[in-house]
C-alpha cells in the first residue's frame, strides 16, 4: 500500500472558520468534517501548527480504522488541487 492515495487532509476557510475535512485524493465531494476552529485562534503560527497536526491524527485514526495501516504524511503542506481553488482555499 505504499504511495498509494486513499484520501487527504482538506483545509478550507469558510467565513470565520479554518475547517478540517478527510476527504478523496481529487475531490471534496463526500468529504467528511472533522474539525473547525476560528480563525482568530489560528493566526498564532504555533496554534496553526497545533491544530493542523490534530487533524492529521484525526485522519490517520479515520484511515487506520479502514484498512488497518497508519498512514505516512509527506513533509509540508500541498496546495489545493487547482479546480478546489477558491478566493479562501
Amino acid at each position: 500500500m505504499k504511495d498509494q492515495k486513499i484520501g487527504r487532509l482538506a483545509m478550507r476557510v469558510d467565513g470565520t472558520f479554518w475547517n478540517a475535512y478527510y476527504a478523496m485524493p481529487d475531490t471534496l465531494d463526500g468529504a467528511i468534517l472533522i474539525g473547525s476552529i476560528a480563525m482568530r485562534f489560528v493566526e498564532n503560527k504555533a496554534r496553526k501548527n497545533l491544530f493542523m497536526a490534530l487533524m492529521k491524527e484525526a485522519v490517520s485514526d479515520l484511515i487506520e480504522e479502514t484498512t488497518g495501516t497508519r498512514p505516512e504524511w509527506p513533509e509540508g503542506a500541498k496546495p489545493a488541487p487547482e479546480h478546489e481553488r477558491g478566493g479562501n482555499a
